[in-house]
């Protein structure tokens, strides 16, 4: 027996919270933010893309005519549940358990934000030979440095309940697209049987 889609949505939350705890327990640290992207880029989608592949492949083996809708719903119905209740989890932890994690995360995304301006700035300095060009780019520099005074970053905060909206937007673009490469490769061809003209 195939496990239903809204089972699987609970076994990819499960999953997802998993995933972000053993990040925060064990590496909130100088690189929270990094390995936090990093987990949320490549092993999350992994897992998602997994359950869904499952979900869809189990329902195809026990049904001999699987329509596109079905294998769509199949893949789309558990990473939905799995994403919903992951997002609302893990911004209630952030907002309101433990908010010290919350300014960790926004202080080292403003840093990851300065930090690859001035990468930026570096290379683009050393290929530029005129100096009206260097002197152009200089003003850029300064002028885009200044949102990264203590003063302007005092106040920024990427984890919001309009960002989390955000970021959940974009992450069901992803589950849309993997559930219509689901759909159109497990639906199988209608079946017309042939009918017998008896003479």
């Amino acid at each position: 027996m195939t496990k239903s889609p809204s089972t699987l949505g609970i076994l990819l939350f499960g999953a997802t919270m998993i995933v972000f705890f053993v990040v925060y327990y064990f590496f909130s640290g100088v690189e929270y933010f990094d390995i936090s992207l990093k987990a949320n880029a490549f092993i999350l989608p992994i897992i998602y893309a997994g359950a869904a592949f499952w979900s869809v492949k189990t329902y195809w083996s026990s049904h001999k005519v699987v329509s596109f809708k079905d294998a769509f719903k199949r893949a789309f119905v558990p990473m939905f549940i799995g994403g919903i209740l992951s997002i609302l989890s893990i911004y209630v932890f952030l907002n309101f358990v433990d908010t010290d994690a919350k300014k960790l995360l926004n202080y080292q995304y403003v840093t990851r934000q300065k930090s690859e301006l001035d990468k930026e700035y570096t290379s683009a300095r050393k290929i530029l030979k005129h100096q009206k060009d260097i002197d152009e780019l200089d003003q850029k520099y300064k002028e885009r440095i200044q949102s990264f005074t203590p003063e302007a970053v005092k106040g920024k905060d990427m984890l919001t309940a309009s960002h989390f909206s955000g970021y959940f937007a974009a992450i069901l673009i992803f589950y849309v697209v993997l559930s219509l490469f689901f759909g159109a490769f497990f639906r199988t061809k209608t079946i017309y049987q042939e009918t017998e003209i008896k003479e």
